[in-house]
């Protein structure tokens, strides 16, 4: 088929081709953008937190609606720690001042020297006594876990004593410590200056989120210190159940941490399930929004193309009778209509490449986005070739199936 008589009759009616090229360069550019935005997202999302099998995790928190004594409550904690690991279907119980994905806990600059002029970043802080690691299920790359007389029962009202030992992840060793082959037996300082508190690093895990889970490196900056700590009202605690049992076991758990107290206690319960939920709830909604717009711009599009290639159908009746007439085959006319809409679509897909790419580089510069790669705007191009075709299919069709004597007949 000659292309040239195509292309002559497309630029005589230029509006109807321009107006077609253009929605689908505005589509493709929004739908490679908007699918990429919800990759990223997804995978922020999915992103490990260092805590193994998460479904068997949940925290539960114990409020006293009053504190004791320092030795009070230590005994406090002590017993309830001894409560939990009773209960039927729990693993492993650990102390633990904050969880990871939170969105809120306790933080601390940390340095490789008291010299430096500022600190080399911020380290989420968890403080646990016992079984972090175990009921974590943390990855221990190298070192050991705390050893029992390393860990420190502190006051906070009164003390400012800070344990000698840490564990630090693999991320925080590297920020700390990037030419050293092993972070073991390294000094880590909290701050900076003559002041700053100094631990020894005796073990490095893979991974341990933040609680704020922030992303690229930040989000795993973390280091554990063996410190019970007193002086607030709550006792928290992270369990593990068997696989399988989560639900149950935490009904027993509450119920048994409430029989055991010897006053009346506000106990609190979350699933880390539940956490990461919360904690990237924007991330889903942000991503099924952009399906949604994406989806209902194929629709606005596909039906694009149908009008037009109706239109056209219609204002080409008596051209479609007499080629009928010369002899034309269907499968000429259907031919036709189909090569002249790839041509209108194949401009509207170059256009919307560039327009992906500008656009790409405005959320580059401006929301701090990864770059687009290319198998999106070219899974975006082939969709919308496939598009056009699917749509301009049934009405050249039908321009295909009218007869030469119909269609050459006046209105």
């Amino acid at each position: 088929m000659e292309i040239r008589p195509i292309l002559s009759a497309l630029l005589r009616s230029k509006t109807g081709a321009v107006l077609v090229a253009v929605q689908v360069a505005l589509s493709l550019a929004i739908l490679a953008n908007a699918l990429h935005i919800v990759a990223v997202r997804q995978a922020v999302a999915a992103r490990p937190s260092g805590v193994a099998a998460e479904a068997d995790v949940f925290s539960l928190q114990i409020r006293h609606l009053k504190a004791g004594s320092h030795q009070q409550q230590l005994a406090e904690q002590k017993a309830e720690a001894a409560t939990l690991r009773g209960v039927p279907g729990v693993l492993s119980v650990a102390n633990v001042s904050q969880l990871p994905m939170t969105r809120s806990g306790s933080y601390s600059g940390v340095a490789a020297s008291r010299a430096q002029a500022q600190d080399s970043g911020s380290a989420a802080l968890y403080s646990t006594p016992d079984g972090l690691l175990k009921t974590w299920g943390l990855q221990l790359r190298e070192g050991r876990d705390f050893a029992p007389q390393e860990v420190l029962e502190v006051d906070q009202d009164t003390s400012e004593e800070f344990a000698k030992t840490v564990i630090v992840t693999r991320a925080l060793a590297q920020r700390l410590w990037p030419d050293s082959a092993s972070a073991l037996g390294q000094t880590l300082y909290f701050g900076t200056g003559d002041k700053a508190n100094a631990s020894v690093v005796v073990g490095v895990v893979e991974r341990l989120q933040t609680p704020g889970a922030q992303l690229k490196g930040d989000g795993e900056l973390s280091v554990i210190v063996p410190i019970r700590y007193t002086g607030g009202s709550d006792s928290n605690f992270t369990l593990r159940a068997e696989p399988g049992r989560l639900e149950r076991t935490m009904r027993d758990a509450e119920a048994a941490a409430r029989a055991a107290a010897a006053a009346p206690v506000i106990v609190r319960l979350k699933s880390l399930a539940e956490v990461r939920a919360d904690r990237y709830r924007a991330d889903r909604g942000l991503s099924g929004m952009l399906v949604a717009v994406s989806a209902l711009l194929l629709l606005v599009t596909a039906s694009g193309i149908v009008g037009m290639a109706s239109l056209w159908v219609t204002q080409r009746r008596k051209q479609i009778g007499v080629r009928r007439a010369l002899g034309a085959r269907r499968v000429d006319i259907l031919r036709y209509f189909l090569v002249e809409n790839v041509m209108i679509t194949s401009v509207g897909v170059a256009a919307g490449v560039l327009l992906g790419l500008a656009l790409n580089a405005l959320l580059v510069s401006q929301l701090e986005m990864t770059r687009l790669p290319a198998p999106y705007l070219a899974a975006g191009a082939g969709v919308f070739w496939l598009l056009g075709l699917g749509a301009v299919y049934g009405p050249a069709w039908r321009a295909a199936s009218t007869s030469p004597a119909l269609a050459t007949r006046s209105a």
